[in-house]
């Protein structure tokens, strides 16, 4: 944000003097920010259907240690490898989930 203009026609704060005023942040900018509705709903929806067949291909071959091809086969269902990434990630906390509440 700019300093408080002087009032002298020249150096580095040259202007005459107006009120700063505050801004609201665009809409552009909290696009794509998801709502806590949004994920309370997506979270219920998660819990009632379960996983998808793929996402239980992918935990099948995290338990048996082929972390690489848990990626490549994400990758190939969800397009790129960051998203692969985030889901492979997902996926190791909800098998380390499980095993929490089978050890209890």
């Amino acid at each position: 944000m700019a300093a408080q203009k002087s009032g002298i026609h020249k150096g580095t704060n040259a202007g005459f003097k107006v009120e700063v005023r505050d801004t609201k942040p665009r809409i552009s900018r909290t696009k794509g920010r998801l709502s806590k509705r949004t994920t309370f709903v997506r979270e219920i929806v998660k819990e009632v259907a379960g996983l998808a067949p793929y996402e239980k291909r992918v935990i099948e071959l995290i338990r048996n240690g082929k972390d690489k091809r848990a990626r490549k086969l994400a990758k190939k269902r969800l397009g790129t490898f960051g998203r692969s990434k985030r889901k492979v990630d997902d996926l190791q906390r909800v098998i380390a989930e499980s095993r929490r509440t089978a050890a209890h």
